[in-house]
C-alpha cells in the first residue's frame, strides 16, 4: 500500500488515462452506443456472422419435446417427402426428354441462323420481312405528308438501293456477330479480354448439345473459323447435370442442378496462346548481392479461360474451399445463362432488345424499393406543422 505522505507519481500519459475513464463513463452511461461502435468494428461484425450463420437452421427445441407419437407421425410426413422428391426428379426428366424433343425443331432454324452470321448464305425477300424501327418512323412520317412522300418514295428507295449497294460490297455476313452479342451482356463481357476480341472475330456459332449418356448434361460447342490463334475449329465445354435427390440429404433436391463441368484442351499456335503471359522479375542474390532477371510464365485474364474450368474435388460438396466453391458456382451460372438465353435468343442480345427487357425488370424493382426507402416520417421531420398539412384529420375537441 503506498505511503499517504508521499506524493503521487503523475501518469506517464496523461492523455491516455482521460481517454479510457471517458470511454468508461461513456459505456457506462450509453449501453446502445457501445453496441453501434461494436458493430462497426469489422472482426466483431465478422465474428457475429459466423456465430449467426452455425444458427441458422438450428432446433427451437419444439419438435424434440414432442411426444413419440407424434414423432412417429412426422416420419411419416418425411418420407412421403421423399417419395414427392423423387416423383418431382421424374417429372424434370420427361421435361428434359421433352427438351431434347424440340431441340431438333430449333435446329433448322439455328443452322439457318449461322449460315446468314457467316454470309454462306443470303436470306431471301421473305425470310426477311419482318418490320425495323426505321420502317415504322418512315410510315408515321407518310402517314403526315402522303403527297410529299408519293413524290420523294422513288428517289429515296433507288438512293438507299445504290448506298447499301456501296457498303455491302464489301461486308460479308453479319461482322462480329457473337463478340457482339459477349460485349452486350454483362455477364459475358467482364471476361472478355482486350486482346480476345481479335479471336472472338472469328467466332461462328454457338450451339447447345444434350447428352444421352450423361442424365440431363449438355454441351456448349464454340465454332470457330480457320484462324491464327490456335488450330481448333471446335471448342467445347461439357456440364454434368444432378437430377434426382441426393442419398444424403434428399430434402435439399429443388430440381436439376449442375455439379461439375469439364473444358478443353486449346491447341495454341506458337506465341498466341493470351491464358498466359511472360513477367520479368529481378531477383538479389544473399550474399553477393548480385541482381539476376527471371522470366515467369503466369496466368493471364482471357475468355478462353472459359474452357479450363476448375476441377470439383472427389470429396465431399461440404468440404470445398469457399473460393473454390465461389468460382464453380459462376461458371455455373455463366453455362447456364448462354445455354437457357444466349443462344435461343442471339439476335435480340445482339440488338440489345433483350437487354432493354432486363432492364425494364430492374428498374420496377428500383422502383418499388425507393417508395419503401422514401417512405416519411413527420415524426422525424423538425420543419413539420400539423396545422399546415392538409391531409392530416382534425383532433376532436375535449367536450
Amino acid at each position: 500500500m503506498a505511503d499517504p505522505a508521499e506524493p503521487q507519481k503523475p501518469a506517464d500519459n496523461p492523455e491516455e488515462v482521460e481517454e479510457v475513464e471517458e470511454e468508461e463513463e461513456e459505456h457506462g452511461n450509453a449501453p446502445a452506443e457501445l453496441a453501434s461502435q461494436l458493430m462497426q468494428n469489422p472482426q466483431v461484425l465478422a465474428d457475429l456472422q459466423h456465430r449467426l450463420g452455425r444458427m441458422v437452421g438450428a432446433s427451437s427445441g419444439y419438435i424434440q419435446s414432442l411426444p413419440k407419437s407424434v414423432k412417429r407421425r412426422i416420419k411419416a410426413l418425411k418420407k412421403w417427402q421423399f417419395e414427392a422428391a423423387k416423383i418431382e426428379a421424374d417429372f424434370y426428366k420427361e421435361v428434359h426428354e421433352l427438351e431434347c424433343k424440340y431441340a431438333g425443331k430449333y435446329t433448322p432454324l439455328f443452322e439457318k441462323r449461322k449460315t446468314v452470321i457467316t454470309g454462306s448464305v443470303e436470306p431471301t425477300d421473305e425470310e426477311c420481312d419482318w418490320p425495323s424501327d426505321d420502317e415504322k418512323e418512315d410510315e408515321q412520317l407518310s402517314v403526315k405528308n402522303p403527297a410529299e412522300d408519293m413524290k420523294n418514295k422513288a428517289s429515296v428507295e433507288e438512293k438507299e438501293k445504290d448506298e447499301d449497294k456501296k457498303e455491302g460490297e464489301n461486308v460479308k455476313g453479319i461482322p462480329h456477330f457473337w463478340l457482339t452479342v459477349f460485349k452486350n451482356v454483362d455477364m459475358l463481357s467482364e471476361m472478355v479480354q482486350e486482346h480476345d476480341e481479335p479471336i472472338l472475330q472469328h467466332l461462328q456459332d454457338v450451339q447447345v448439345k444434350f447428352s444421352d449418356t450423361d442424365s440431363m448434361g449438355f454441351t456448349l460447342e464454340f465454332h470457330f473459323e480457320p484462324n491464327d490463334y490456335f488450330s481448333n475449329t471446335v471448342l467445347t465445354k461439357h456440364y454434368s447435370m444432378r437430377s434426382e435427390p441426393d442419398e444424403e440429404d434428399p430434402f435439399s433436391f429443388e430440381g436439376p442442378e449442375i455439379v461439375k463441368c469439364k473444358g478443353c484442351e486449346i491447341d495454341w499456335k506458337k506465341g498466341k496462346n493470351v491464358t498466359v503471359k511472360t513477367i520479368k522479375k529481378k531477383q538479389k542474390h544473399k550474399g553477393r548481392g548480385t541482381t539476376r532477371t527471371v522470366t515467369k510464365t503466369v496466368q493471364n485474364d482471357s475468355f478462353f479461360n472459359f474452357f479450363n474450368p476448375p476441377q470439383v474435388p472427389e470429396e465431399e460438396e461440404g468440404d470445398m474451399d469457399e473460393d473454390l466453391e465461389a468460382l464453380l458456382a459462376a461458371d455455373f451460372e455463366i453455362g447456364h445463362f448462354i445455354r437457357e438465353r444466349i443462344v435461343p435468343r442471339a439476335v435480340l442480345y445482339f440488338t440489345g432488345e433483350a437487354l432493354e427487357t432486363e432492364d425494364d425488370f430492374d428498374e420496377e424493382g428500383e422502383e418499388e424499393g425507393e417508395g419503401e426507402e422514401g417512405d416519411y416520417d413527420e415524426d422525424a421531420d423538425p420543419d413539420y406543422n400539423p396545422a399546415s398539412d392538409p391531409n392530416k384529420p382534425a383532433e376532436c375537441k375535449q367536450q
